[in-house]
């Protein structure tokens, strides 16, 4: 609670990030990753995103291509 922007801000700094929502619900925002594959999402989110203070819980979806 509170540390939502500070978040956010760090988040856009990844290059890998094209967006960060805020959102109402279970979650207080969505990010939206690209990458290569999904090795290098998984490496993007243990390396980076989790080590980002306050964070405490991240859920990932991938996007299926049609």
């Amino acid at each position: 609670m509170g540390a939502e922007e500070n978040i956010m801000e760090q988040l856009r700094q990844i290059e890998q990030v094209v967006d960060v929502f805020g959102t109402i619900g279970t979650h207080d925002m969505m990010v939206k990753l690209e990458a290569e594959n999904f090795e290098k999402i998984r490496e993007l989110v243990s390396r980076n995103i989790q080590k980002i203070e306050k964070i405490r819980t991240i859920s990932t979806l991938i996007k299926k291509d049609n």
